[in-house]
């Protein structure tokens, strides 16, 4: 007789809910704006922990709402991913619910303090930002459906972040902290990449049309490359353009974690190789943007 295995626990349940393992992509723009900040004197400390504070906030409030939603569409039946709380019956979705509306009322407490530094500019972007958040599954057209989730991500988790994190610092905008937003809005985009690769047939099944449904395995395959290829270019753009000392191209130091993880998503379609890719996305993800960051600031 088989034995079922052990219920998580409720914390435990939560755990798996906010999907911790792709909580790089809050914290990366936040790194990375903050460390050209550093680099031009402007660098303000409680504006940084705010930001990332929120930055958490919104993308934990995401991913409950695309739980929840996934869920309430069916889009989970044909799931081999990581486990989904709703659909494994570990939390109601009246708590999911009440955990996205929480984590979402927190951005906007936390963003209130944050528009009294940067004005309306702040007060639009962090708007958006929970807009785009809750409209990635939800709502009349969610993005994820409709092949848009990679453009939300790319804008909202990479250009947006780190333009927004630096005029926090700085009140002021700057075309330098556009380029710096690029390597991270290609590497979180790439996470997403993977994860739609790995669920591309269940996907397709239920009517979920994300980019790669659209694009084919092929074509997000080269999406994914074409991704990598832009992160790896800006920092010798900043080290060429005398902008950055040279130590700026210190985020090549994570190409023997990009080149193995480029081998197994053009290599392999398996939820076994593909589950443990996505994790290594966001690994990259983080020590990109940390030693970009490290780079940009010195």
């Amino acid at each position: 007789m088989t034995v079922a295995p052990p219920r998580p626990s409720a914390l435990r349940a939560w755990v798996l809910a906010i999907r911790w393992r792709t909580l790089s992509a809050a914290v990366a723009p936040v790194l990375v704006g903050s460390g050209l900040a550093i680099h031009d004197g402007t660098f303000h400390l409680p504006s940084a922990l705010a930001a990332l504070a929120a930055a958490l906030c919104i993308q934990i409030g995401t991913n409950l709402a695309n739980d929840l939603h996934d869920f309430r569409r069916g889009a989970d039946a044909r799931r081999v991913g990581p486990t989904r709380v709703v659909a494994a019956g570990l939390l109601s979705p009246q708590a999911v619910q009440r955990g996205t509306i929480l984590c979402f009322g927190l951005a906007l407490i936390v963003g209130t303090a944050l528009a009294l530094r940067g004005g309306w500019p702040i007060v639009a972007i962090g708007l958006a930002a929970i807009a785009a958040g809750y409209a990635y599954t939800a709502g009349p057209l969610p993005l994820a459906y409709h092949g848009l989730g990679d453009l939300a991500t790319f804008l909202f988790f990479g250009v947006i972040g780190v333009c927004g994190m630096y005029y926090l610092h700085a009140l002021a905008w700057s075309p330098w902290a556009l380029l710096a937003s690029l390597p991270v809005a290609a590497l979180v985009t790439n996470i997403l990449i993977v994860n739609n690769l790995r669920d591309l047939p269940g996907d397709r099944a239920v009517g979920k049309r994300t980019l790669a449904v659209l694009l084919g395995p092929r074509g997000a395959r080269l999406e994914f490359l074409a991704l990598l290829a832009l992160a790896y270019l800006v920092p010798p753009l900043f080290a060429l353009s005398g902008r950055s000392s040279w130590f700026v191209l210190a985020p090549w130091l994570t190409l023997p974690l990009a080149l193995p993880l480029t081998a197994r998503v053009l290599q392999h379609d398996e939820a076994r190789v593909l589950n443990p890719a996505l994790v290594r996305s966001s690994q990259l993800l983080f020590l990109f943007s940390l030693l970009f960051a490290l780079g940009l600031a010195l």
